[in-house]
């Protein structure tokens, strides 16, 4: 377990690559994610995703409710037509906030540290972090969404 250095800056290569699927759920995974665990608490955010410190997995730590949790290959499967637009920063982009639409509900699902596979509905901020970080999953900051408005 350790903080890790979170990767600053639009430009960098692995936060614009969409991550690999995570196969074997290892100790090096446990690792990872004890890793995020640290450094999301050390950087005060709600949510880190592997890339941020430089890893391509499909992993990330969230907060939902009052907890973080681990989501190894998460994926959306539905989101609600409502939309809200929310102010959003982001630790790899500090002193950049936004404002970002986002579904108002979602449902997730993801496997857990252990690779079993869970299936949440999830809304408001709950459901806006998990978005912002299913992004970074994908190679998308939130400086994309402004460019896209600007299309």
């Amino acid at each position: 377990m350790a903080i890790q250095n979170i990767l600053i800056g639009k430009d960098q290569k692995v936060l614009r690559t969409k991550t690999k699927k995570v196969t074997s759920f290892t100790k090096d995974l446990q690792k990872l994610i004890e890793d995020l665990l640290d450094t999301v608490h050390a950087a005060e955010g709600a949510g880190l995703a592997a890339p941020q410190i430089g890893i391509s997995q499909r992993v990330t730590i969230a907060r939902i409710g009052e907890e973080f949790v681990p989501l190894v290959n998460p994926e959306i499967l539905w989101k609600s037509d409502q939309v809200i637009v929310g102010e959003e920063g982001c630790l790899s982009l500090p002193d950049i906030w936004l404002q970002i639409p986002r579904a108002k509900e979602i449902v997730l699902r993801f496997s857990d540290e252990k690779g079993e596979e869970h299936e949440r509905k999830l809304e408001g901020f709950d459901a806006r972090v998990v978005q912002h970080e299913v992004d970074h999953l994908d190679g998308i900051l939130i400086v994309d969404y402004q460019s896209k408005k600007n299309e």
